[in-house]
């Protein structure tokens, strides 16, 4: 008897509309009660004979991928080597592994179906992403983050990016280990976080800023009380007891409902926090985060995009003017009073993280920052430290 020959694809479309079409009763069922309808489905609508059984459990989680996940770039989700999804367009699917990028060999129907795919993710995590909405932002129950645009913002096709969240807690044994920061860069900072002094890190999109700010998190003595706000929350802090989380929200579908981190910073400051986290400034709420520096805050950290630490000291000027009505050199005196340290961390072309400046922000000269590098690494081999340890311990010493 000739073997039976599927096409698994085929079959798949076809059931997988099948299915929608069976929750007009329960729009929203769970994982479980979705997988037997799947199966239920696959029993009644498919020819019993020739069809192995590990025929059909590979078509019943093609349709669960499709309608609960992520379809043909769900084996990319569960691979944990690959740290960042790029889906540009249904033919263009890049992935990162090991700190650098690689082409994927797979590839979605059309642009509807990635259309289709994005959508109903998006839409059962409740954001809503259609031609209404054609950027969303998402955070995953694991920590993960997605970011997806739709046409015709996207004339290319569906784009969609995914940051996974490893699970990895990267201790600083294991940053020294993979040269990320030196011993004696790390005992420094391990001092100023004990110290309270507050610290901005900077660098570019991936470079590590959350990783390492989640590190610095535990030297935080644990009877502290810590308020953390985030527009997505990625942070991951340890051996805190007393933390309190806040993370923004999108306005609803009538436009109301939103609360910024603006409005969570000044929150906060009610909340009788010992150190407030923010983890990334980008626009006026640069203003409200000032206030709380210079509130009686020390030890703070806050995160940033910026090319260098003194670029990111006048982009985060420039922010605050758009926030507030203080004057050019009231800000550099209050961002040089509020801040203590400002580290930039970046990837090289081989995708290697480290840090390659850690500077002290000494007080402002009229409309001028200073800075005194402590830490520089040139070639991404070696933080080289360019004070005395004389002056390391004095930097570091407890402000009171």
């Amino acid at each position: 008897m000739a073997k039976v020959q599927y096409d698994i694809d085929e079959i798949k479309e076809r059931l997988t509309y099948y299915v929608l079409n069976s929750l007009h009763n329960d729009p929203d069922p769970s994982d479980d009660k979705l997988k037997q309808m799947i199966s239920d489905a696959i029993s009644e609508q498919t020819p019993a004979a020739g069809m192995s059984l590990d025929t059909k459990r590979e078509l019943a989680m093609k349709i669960f991928n499709s309608l609960r996940r992520l379809d043909a770039i769900e084996p990319l989700m569960q691979d944990p080597q690959v740290t960042e999804i790029m889906v540009n367009g249904p033919d263009n699917i890049f992935y990162e592994m090991g700190g650098t990028l690689h082409r994927s060999d797979i590839r979605f129907k059309d642009t509807q179906t990635l259309t289709t795919i994005i959508s109903c993710f998006f839409a059962n995590q409740n954001r809503p992403l259609n031609e209404a909405n054609p950027i969303a932002d998402l955070r995953l129950p694991d920590g993960s983050r997605a970011n997806a645009v739709l046409p015709p913002v996207a004339p290319d096709g569906p784009i969609i990016t995914i940051r996974k969240f490893t699970g990895i807690k990267q201790d600083i044994v294991s940053l020294i280990r993979q040269g990320f920061i030196s011993e004696e860069a790390a005992r420094f900072l391990s001092e100023c976080v004990v110290n309270r002094k507050t610290i901005f890190l900077c660098g570019g999109t991936g470079s590590g800023k959350t990783t390492f700010l989640n590190t610095l998190s535990s030297f935080i003595p644990a009877d502290e009380r810590v308020v953390t706000i985030e527009d997505s929350a990625e942070l991951n802090l340890q051996g805190i007891k007393n933390l309190v989380r806040m993370e923004a929200r999108l306005p609803g579908p009538d436009g109301s409902g939103e609360v910024n981190i603006a409005t969570m910073i000044r929150t906060a400051l009610r909340m009788r926090p010992d150190r407030i986290i923010v983890g990334e400034v980008r626009g006026k709420e640069s203003a409200d985060m000032l206030t709380a520096l210079n509130s009686g805050h020390q030890g703070s950290f806050c995160t940033g995009h910026g090319n260098s630490c003194i670029e990111m000291l006048e982009r985060l000027t420039g922010m605050i003017m758009a926030g507030s009505g203080l004057p050019f050199d009231a800000i550099i005196t209050q961002v040089s009073m509020g801040v203590d340290l400002i580290i930039h961390i970046t990837r090289n072309k081989t995708g290697k993280r480290y840090i390659d400046e850690i500077c002290s922000v000494l007080p402002a000269q009229g409309k001028e920052y200073r800075l005194k590098q402590l830490f520089v690494n040139k070639g991404g081999d070696e933080l080289e430290c360019k004070v005395t340890k004389e002056d390391l311990c004095k930097i570091a010493v407890y402000r009171g």
